[in-house]
């Protein structure tokens, strides 16, 4: 890859260029910016994105003013610029190197999403998860899966609630997962047109199992089942794969350190890194390499970035745990308290091992009264904000918290209601696409699997970017401008010159070249 320049200066404008596809219908509910409905007869699509010609670059472009995926072009140029007309400020990035793999983007499969899926007629289940998956939508290629019960449930349980059943003779998976999950992960899997990596994650061990005795609350796993809750996980991946669902991988556990707090609300269960440790050294990681699922992905942590270094580095020190792990998994949730650095410092401590976001959404905060903000172009920016610094400290994808929720961000059975990308009217019987949805498909569309990061994104003042290699031999710049006027910035590589475009206030805007 040849050295890459980006700096703030003259845009030419592009011009228009056209392609098919169904356009939003926008919907606006008091926020800054719209939604797109769909029902059962009508959902817009993404648009072909057409190779771009030499010389030329394609330009896609989603605006707190209502654009989404609105196509132009951009010509590369050798002709000096205007030295009247350059900014004041330059930003110059010179030898840029090829980084990480980019595993790819997606959501969660949760009772939840089932839940409010199962409401809408057959024809906009199937726009709602061709959105996500298909051919013509953003294009996930991750899912998420809850191992059990979770907040976004409708009530706590797991597969093996019967006390004192070591040996899982009860173990049995739910109508929660008949219902509400397999049916709507196999559509994903049968309409995407690339590999779709599924993984989950357990929030709780069954209750007899655990120090307190129950799914939520501070309790630990028992030191006597640790045994038999790594047999669990064999079980789980059994069942699954019987009704057409190969895991690519699973979590140690979600959110470790929430088991560590009293009285905590939802599912849960404690551990430190110490005893994620002994556990995956003695017991999950020999089992998994013993059954037919040994080429299953072992990810530790699951947890805030604000425990990183320190907690891979605890695990990972012991070379019989390192053995049997593959990656690191964090949430989002304390990103604004805490630098991404983090991400790097683990990166550089443990190279062989991959970093993965696994989980985010909005409205989570205790302060945010008003968990659905429905058309909300902030929320939109916050996740391709935070997609665009994990990218450039090594994260290799971001999934997503819930693909659909109701119009009060649940069901969930504490009422710990939250934001999605999809939001499902069921009293209408259509279904809304966040501004946040956009910003998912900026990325899982046009950053796709197998896609290399450079080292050659920039955060400045307004301006956020990343850029990556894809593996059609082309270059993907995206580029996230959240102040209040428009940005002139021009990308320099010296074989081909200086690519000039105009970013629209708050706005999103990813282009390519080959």
């Amino acid at each position: 890859m040849a050295a890459v320049v980006l700096l703030l200066a003259v845009a030419v404008l592009v011009s228009p260029t056209a392609a098919e596809s169904v356009p939003c219908e926008p919907v606006k509910f008091g926020h800054d910016s719209v939604v797109c409905a769909c029902n059962a007869t009508y959902c817009d699509t993404v648009p072909e994105v057409p190779a771009p010609a030499a010389g030329e670059a394609v330009v896609i472009t989603s605006t707190r003013a209502g654009a989404r995926f609105q196509l132009s072009s951009a010509s590369w140029s050798t002709e000096p610029r205007d030295a009247n007309r350059l900014a004041q400020l330059r930003i110059a990035l010179e030898g840029a190197e090829r980084r990480q793999e980019v595993f790819g983007f997606g959501g969660a499969f949760t009772d939840a999403a089932g839940i409010n899926i199962v409401k809408l007629p057959e024809a906009a289940q199937e726009q709602l998860i061709n959105s996500y998956y298909g051919p013509d939508g953003i294009g996930y290629s991750v899912a998420r899966v809850p191992m059990g019960g979770c907040d976004f449930s409708t009530h706590p349980y797991t597969y093996a609630d019967v006390a004192g059943d070591t040996v899982l003779a009860n173990f049995s998976l739910t109508h929660e997962d008949t219902e509400y999950k397999l049916p709507y992960l196999r559509r994903a899997l049968a309409v995407s047109d690339t590999e779709v990596r599924v993984f989950a994650s357990p929030w709780s061990a069954p209750a007899w199992m655990k120090s307190n005795g129950a799914l939520n609350g501070m309790g630990h796993l028992l030191p006597e089942y640790y045994q038999t809750w790594a047999n669990y996980f064999v079980r789980f991946l059994e069942e699954y794969d019987k009704e057409g669902i190969s895991m690519w991988g699973v979590t140690a556990q979600n959110e470790p350190i929430d088991g560590d707090i009293p009285e905590f609300a939802f599912n849960c269960m404690g551990w430190t890194a110490e005893s994620q440790t002994e556990w995956i050294k003695t017991n999950l990681g020999p089992t998994l390499r013993a059954s037919r699922f040994n080429a299953t992905k072992v990810m530790i942590l699951d947890d805030q970035r604000f425990l990183l270094p320190a907690w891979a580095d605890v695990v990972l020190a012991d070379p019989e745990a390192a053995a049997y792990v593959d990656g690191v998994a964090v949430h989002w949730y304390g990103d604004p308290f805490f630098p991404a650095d983090a991400l790097t410092a683990t990166h550089n401590h443990h190279p062989d091992k991959f970093l993965l976001n696994t989980e985010a959404c909005e409205g989570s905060y205790p302060w945010e009264i008003q968990k659905v903000a429905l058309g909300s172009w902030h929320r939109a920016e916050n996740y391709a904000a935070d997609i665009i610094r994990d990218l450039n400290h090594w994260v290799t994808g971001w999934i997503d918290w819930n693909i659909a929720l109701d119009m009060n961000g649940g069901p969930n059975w504490v009422s710990n209601f939250v934001d999605s990308p999809i939001i499902v009217d069921d009293e209408l019987q259509r279904f809304y696409k966040q501004p946040m949805f956009y910003a998912m498909g900026h990325f899982a569309r046009f950053v796709p699997p197998g896609s290399t990061v450079l080292d050659a994104g920039v955060e400045q003042g307004d301006l956020l970017s990343v850029v990556a290699e894809t593996p059609d031999g082309g270059t993907v710049a995206t580029l996230l401008n959240t102040g209040d006027i428009e940005l002139e910035v021009s990308l320099t590589d010296p074989e081909r010159g200086h690519l000039d475009l105009t970013l629209p206030a708050r706005s999103l805007t990813t282009a390519k070249w080959m």
